[in-house]
């Protein structure tokens, strides 16, 4: 096998010391931490394990012992910058430290924690100083934030109506109804998104704090709890104003700034999400592994090999997906938008597809929430949409990508040179992340640069043989493909109409899935060589070819040892306890 070293012109990084402050270090210390502090999540008789977990869900109640445990450990201030007294560096560490939440229940995830810094994510990226202020505060003393937003494409009941806020004496008014909003009925503060201006145009909507406490009932009132299917333990109600006060203070930004700020938080939330789910399906496929080798002294029976490896390389590429995008957003901030946007895009849909395999391997095992060795599978698929992995988040995602594929494939693809080596390597110094400095448009597109540059520097290797050889053919199997959607690309017609063409989306799906597989390439070359499994291409081929097979870009058979290989390794993260994404956290309790 060609090792790392010897791949011809491989880049390395230009800092090979640890990120400042020993944040990587760090963020995996506090999710050892939490790890520890949720206990072992098979244990029955452990109050925050997934039999008290799934219990609250299927009474739709929200899990208040763990709730209070996270609030003890002092998870709001995961989500406050360093600068106003927090612990947040930068988003993939914050993606690690907040991980094993996620790995037990999605709907706690988001209820108690994330749907906070969604709603914050408008006061760090256009805030003042005072507000900036209060709003970490309220955090770090585990106060909650709900979210008020616009509708923004193909909505479901969560993004549907709006909110107008009109000027009055001292201030503005707020008038409008939200059925479905997460947490409004518990939130210490609302952060608004409310239209200010009927010209139709980008500069429509402005974004306000809001203190409920303490609000006339004529002019604020509470509607009742809304059940929803998935994330069953959350709290979603509904808000109505009535002319209701607002003071001139609780303007964030400038007026009409709504659009631009909430493209700037949306892609931080897009890519967290993302990176954070994977590590709740990496459960259910520890459910899987479970069923397919109880009772058997052999390993797993040979049908049940393709899917749980087949998962298991997929995790893996959702995971490096979701760090290289949550590292962009520090690095190279100015362009991450693009590369948010299609991961948000593929790894939900990667991930459903997954579950869907899984269901084969557990049977309806996996849908009895009373047995939580097994039922897992259930409650993610449940989740899933309601986390905003539905249809319309895909669709708010094709929004960003279609009006920008024209001028990609203009000026850009094949034409750029490709991003920084610290991008792809874990431990290599980032600057913070800063909202204020995230972009919206342009910026050019660095992972079709890095899949042009490696599978240049991968070419010579396409007759070794063996794996190496198979990845790099695979490598150029995706640069020939963004070749030719560069070609079709050029022919989109400008305008608003692109977004109406079924088409003209579908481009969109190729182009993200072409760049998700750019990232697994790039995740690869940029190992390090500490975890042997990792440093082999075993499992980057098997998720490409997988990935190749959904594009229709052909193939070749997998090399002999992929799949052996890939399935030793599941059995060993199973048989310790380890995740299946790129860290390889152990559960606590496991062996």
């Amino acid at each position: 096998m060609t090792t790392l070293a010897e791949i011809p012109g491989r880049p390395a990084p230009t800092s090979s010391s640890p990120a400042p402050d020993r944040a990587d270090a760090d963020a995996l210390d506090r999710a050892r931490r939490l790890e520890a502090r949720l206990g072992d999540p098979y244990d029955p008789a452990n109050p925050h394990g997934l039999a008290a977990l799934f219990d609250a869900d299927a009474r739709s109640t929200p899990p208040e012992a763990t709730e209070a445990l996270l609030t003890e450990e002092g998870i709001g201030a995961e989500f406050v910058p360093v600068a106003l007294g927090g612990r947040l560096t930068r988003a993939d560490l914050l993606a690690r430290a907040v991980r094993p939440v996620f790995r037990r229940d999605l709907g706690l995830g988001m209820g108690h924690g994330l749907i906070s810094l969604f709603a914050a994510g408008a006061v760090w990226a256009a805030g003042d100083e005072p507000q900036r202020r209060a709003t970490a505060r309220l955090l770090l003393d585990g106060g909650r934030i709900a979210i008020l937003h616009h509708e923004l494409a193909h909505a479901n009941a969560i993004l549907r109506h709006e909110f107008t806020a009109r000027p009055a004496p001292g201030g503005r008014r707020i008038s409008g109804r939200k059925d479905v909003i997460l947490n409004a009925s518990r939130a210490d503060l609302h952060v608004v998104y409310a239209r200010t201006d009927e010209a139709p145009g980008p500069r429509g909507h402005s974004v306000l704090l809001l203190d409920p406490a303490g609000q006339d009932p004529a002019h604020l009132r509470h509607l009742p709890r809304v059940e929803s299917t998935g994330m069953r333990g959350a709290l979603f109600s509904g808000l109505e104003f009535a002319e209701l006060p607002v003071p001139e203070d609780a303007l964030v930004g400038h007026p009409g700034d709504g659009a631009a700020i909430a493209l700037r938080a949306f892609q931080v939330n897009r890519s967290l999400i993302c990176g954070l789910v994977t590590a709740a399906a990496g459960t259910v496929l520890h459910s899987a592994a479970r069923a397919a080798t109880e009772g058997r002294a052999n390993g797993v029976a040979r049908r049940w090999h393709k899917p749980l490896t087949g998962v298991f390389a997929d995790l893996l590429a959702c995971d490096a997906m979701s760090t290289t995008v949550l590292r962009a957003l520090s690095l190279l901030p100015a362009s991450a938008h693009l590369f948010a946007a299609a991961v948000k895009y593929v790894v939900p849909e990667l991930l459903r597809e997954n579950l869907e395999e899984l269901a084969t391997v557990l049977g309806a095992r996996g849908y009895d929430h009373t047995n939580p060795a097994y039922g897992a599978l259930g409650k993610l698929g449940r989740d899933l949409p309601v986390a905003g992995l539905g249809h319309a988040g895909s669709a708010s995602c094709q929004s960003v990508l279609v009006p920008q594929l024209r001028g990609l494939a203009e000026r850009s693809w094949f034409a750029e040179p490709e991003p920084p080596a610290e991008l792809f390597t874990t431990g290599a110094a980032l600057p913070p992340l800063d909202y204020r400095l995230l972009g919206i448009a342009g910026g050019g597109d660095f992972m079709a640069a890095s899949l042009a540059a490696t599978a240049e520097r991968l070419a010579p290797l396409r007759d070794a043989g063996g794996h190496t050889g198979a990845l790099a053919g695979l490598a150029e199997a995706f640069a020939t493909e963004l070749r030719g959607l560069r070609a079709q690309c050029r022919r989109i017609p400008p305008g608003p109409a692109a977004l109406a063409d079924p088409a003209v989306v579908r481009l969109s799906d190729r182009y993200s899935r072409i760049v998700g597989a750019a990232a697994v390439l790039a995740v690869w070359e940029g190992q390090d060589g500490a975890d042997p499994f990792l440093a082999d291409p075993a499992w980057a081929v098997l998720a490409l070819t997988r990935a190749g097979q959904r594009l229709g870009i052909p193939v070749p058979a997998l090399p002999d040892g992929v799949q052996d290989q890939v399935l030793a390794e599941l059995l060993r993260r199973h048989g310790e306890g380890l995740g299946y994404d790129l860290d390889a956290l152990p559960y606590e309790g496991r062996p």
